[in-house]
């Protein structure tokens, strides 16, 4: 799976929300009520058009998790930051189409898709990620233990909130690569 920027016709949020509303429909869910609240961020981003800021999550035939990614600075740190928020997945994560183990590999894909972000295109050394729920926690849990091979200098996870630095000698290969 990749993550994409939503800004190609097949990747429009209307195209993945409709995508989405038949997964939705294929199981008796009325859509216009499963998705009142979470997906109305979506919505108004996507009606000032083309927002540079929305990416999904897609294997190539589908879209299996959107979110709000922004390249930043926050007074607590002294280069700007990579920021990922209001992560939407698809309904068959939802509505038991999909098995836990399938949530996960999503959830965990969508976090090395911001990771590589970082590292290709949205050049940051700090992430902050925000999960889905707290409980998704549990997914992130082995990148909490210092590893010598592991790309992140620090790695926390507090609640809902993943917080993580890039290795220095990382950043200096993304620089120059």
């Amino acid at each position: 799976m990749r993550l994409l920027p939503m800004k190609d016709p097949d990747r429009s949020w209307r195209t993945i929300k409709g995508q989405w509303k038949k997964d939705a429909e294929s199981v008796g869910e009325d859509f216009s009520t499963f998705s009142a609240g979470c997906l109305s961020v979506y919505d108004s981003l996507a009606k000032e058009g083309d927002n540079p800021s929305l990416y999904c999550l897609s294997d190539g035939e589908r879209v299996h998790a959107a979110c709000q990614v922004s390249r930043l600075m926050m007074s607590k740190y002294p280069a700007p930051i990579l920021r990922a928020r209001f992560v939407v997945v698809s309904p068959i994560y939802e509505l038991g189409l999909a098995d836990v183990g399938q949530y996960a590999r999503t959830m965990v894909a969508l976090f090395s898709g911001i990771v590589w972000l970082s590292r290709d295109t949205m050049l940051a050394s700090h992430i902050r990620f925000f999960l889905k729920s707290p409980g998704d926690s549990q997914f992130f849990a082995a990148l909490q233990t210092a590893k010598e091979q592991s790309p992140f200098s620090t790695f926390a996870v507090d609640g809902g909130l993943i917080e993580c630095s890039l290795k220095e000698d990382e950043m200096a290969e993304a620089a120059t690569a």
